[in-house]
């Protein structure tokens, strides 16, 4: 089961950056229930076997593309996000002090702080697209205008998964023109 959760994770990891035409530099946000991938209700039910699957699921992925991780922690941290430094440099986000663990900050962030080379803490990001593993809700951490996106996998395990690109806000009025590649 392993093999086929880190199939679906990568899987859902290059069509979701595809959709969004992530560049090399942006953020993508995970949250991650790994109870919910095993059947259980979120938070009952922590599983690190299951939040490393997923983990090797997507880094390669996004190491090839050069798009950094934000793995978004549980509500017991407010659901603050574990991302590499360099990132939290690059965005100038304020890093803040806690060390997720699978009860406190759940186990897919714990994975992210375990495997990252300079893992940091910040409170929020706004990334350019993002993967819901299992009801997390991850919209607090998108830029602003999310658009939903249906990806051709709908489940990590027996999570459903919820995918969102962004956009950047339409503005003017009716007589507006508008690039249509940034749609």
């Amino acid at each position: 089961m392993l093999e086929q959760i880190e199939q679906q994770a990568r899987e859902m990891a290059k069509e979701l950056l595809d959709t969004a035409k992530a560049q090399p530099g942006d953020i993508m946000v995970v949250g991650c229930s790994t109870s919910e991938v095993t059947g259980h209700k979120i938070g009952t039910y922590s599983n690190m076997e299951m939040a490393s699957a997923i983990y090797c699921g997507l880094m390669p992925v996004l190491r090839e593309r050069d798009v950094y991780l934000a793995a978004q922690c549980c509500e017991h941290l407010n659901r603050s996000i574990i991302l590499e430094k360099q990132a939290a440099l690059r965005y100038g986000l304020e890093i803040v002090n806690v060390v997720p663990q699978p009860k406190a900050g759940g186990s897919f962030a714990t994975t992210a702080y375990q495997n990252f080379v300079f893992p940091v803490a910040v409170e929020e990001v706004k990334a350019v697209c993002g993967a819901d593993i299992g009801g997390t809700l991850i919209g607090m951490h998108l830029k602003k205008v999310a658009v939903p996106v249906r990806l051709s996998i709908t489940k990590i395990g027996e999570a459903p998964l919820i995918c969102a690109r962004t956009r950047p806000k339409f503005v003017g009025g009716s007589r507006a023109a508008y690039n249509e590649s940034l749609l």
